[in-house]
């Protein structure tokens, strides 16, 4: 009896030891390949460029605090993207997933267990404008980016994003970035093509041998001599994006000059002499001179003075949660609930040619589908159903997914633009210069 229960413990462990090994998630690959590039298509509809939806996995290793907890308690607790419902669905129709087999949704999570979940993911639209190359080498490549497309991917953009639009169109892979910009600013964006290059670059930031210059419309008559503005700034948000000028910040400096005055608002030049989240900006709304269309430090929220000289009529968590409440408004108010045709449903998922999903090096956010950061989970990508070409921007339909359920009203040309352009990099032996948008070049 003994010796029968010992063998049956020591096949159960043997049983667990390959299961463990079996829920192992390959190595990821470096960066993006063009069968990434390739998973789904985009489409131009007016001035926009739009990202046909497409089937996407998220992938993750269970957390330590969510090992003994049920499958859906975890995404109730834990993603609240979607309602209960939905992920309920989700696991009994196989989008969710616990070490590549069908759950259920009272399944005890145990340690190491690798959970997946495939979203519909939809991706908002960018500007339609090209990305110019300026100089591209064996060594770096120097673009104009255009307003309205972040660097990289992050939050709902991912093939909306400067790297896999290089990537797709260009052919331009594994590249280094230098440095960054906001996804609402544009101007020049360095990447290196190469390590030994990145590192020279990166060398030449941290001694600060390079010099920016940034161009920007403000609000008033920015004074006419020379402003060296030294204050520090501190990230009060980093969910929303949000700083201010604090004696708790970082030491920075940013030297600004008035370029001209049309009897509202003045060109200024800005010159960074170090590179904090939204120095400029920031620096702008201290000096009571905010950029004229900045959503963030030229918003209501920071009351009559919008924040001049830190003046503020609220605590600055008040100021965050009305800046985030506005957002998410601005988000909601511009959709209508749709019901997609059924026809179209049903036509569309009786089309399953998914093939094995393949390992990226992107890592973004949750497996819950919630597009926010978090660098616990990897992400994995299943190749799109084929759908009918979409050049009337009308949506490929997944019957389950909620987005699809919703029409958006496409942003403006203005809402996708921040008067604030990179304009000039210099290094040591080298120096770019973007050309100035519409927005300012009648004005220098």
């Amino acid at each position: 009896m003994a010796d029968s229960a010992c063998k049956r413990s020591l096949e159960e462990t043997n049983q667990s030891m390959q299961d463990t090994k079996k829920r192992r998630i390959m190595p990821k690959k470096k960066g993006f390949d063009d069968e990434i590039f390739q998973e789904t298509e985009f489409y131009i509809r007016d001035g926009l460029r739009c990202i046909k939806p497409y089937y996407f996995t998220f992938t993750t290793h269970a957390k330590g605090r969510w090992v003994g907890k049920q499958l859906i308690d975890i995404f109730k607790s834990e993603f609240k993207s979607n309602p209960v419902e939905y992920y309920l669905k989700a696991i009994q129709n196989g989008k969710i997933t616990v070490n590549g087999k069908t759950s259920t949704a009272d399944m005890i999570i145990r340690d190491n267990d690798v959970i997946r979940n495939t979203v519909h993911r939809h991706e908002p639209p960018v500007t339609a404008e090209p990305i110019k190359i300026i100089e591209m080498n064996d060594e770096i490549v120097v673009i104009n980016k255009p307003s309205s497309i972040p660097v990289h991917p992050c939050g709902r953009y991912r093939h909306n994003s400067v790297v896999f639009m290089l990537g797709r169109n260009f052919g331009l892979q594994n590249l280094h970035t230098i440095h960054r910009l906001d996804r609402l600013t544009s101007g020049i964006l360095i990447f290196a093509r190469t390590l030994g290059k990145a590192q020279e670059l990166e060398k030449q930031v941290r001694e600060r041998q390079i010099e920016k210059q940034y161009i920007c419309r403000v609000e008033g008559e920015f004074p006419t001599e020379m402003i060296d503005c030294k204050e520090p700034i501190d990230v009060v948000s980093f969910k929303l994006g949000v700083c201010r000028v604090s004696n708790k910040g970082k030491s920075c400096r940013t030297v600004f000059q008035r370029l001209s005055y049309d009897g509202q608002t003045s060109l200024v030049k800005c010159l960074p002499y170090t590179g904090r989240m939204h120095q400029i900006r920031v620096h702008l709304q201290w000096l009571g001179h905010p950029i004229v269309n900045d959503p963030i430090y030229n918003h209501e929220a920071w009351g009559p003075r919008k924040g001049k000289a830190g003046h503020i009529e609220k605590d600055i968590d008040s100021v965050v949660q009305t800046l985030l409440l506005d957002q998410r408004q601005n988000d909601l108010v511009t959709k209508q609930t749709h019901h997609a045709d059924k026809s179209d449903i049903e036509d569309e998922n009786s089309k399953d040619t998914s093939s094995p999903s393949v390992q990226t090096q992107e890592n973004l956010n949750s497996i819950g589908g919630h597009q926010s950061s978090n660098a616990g989970s990897s992400e994995t990508k299943q190749n799109n159903p084929p759908h009918e070409d979409v050049p009337s921007g009308q949506k490929a339909v997944d019957k389950d997914c909620r987005e699809c359920q919703l029409i958006y009203k496409d942003p403006t040309a203005e809402e996708m633009v921040l008067w604030l352009h990179a304009s000039k990099y210099k290094g040591p032996d080298w120096e770019f210069e973007a050309k100035l948008p519409e927005w300012c070049s009648n004005h220098v």
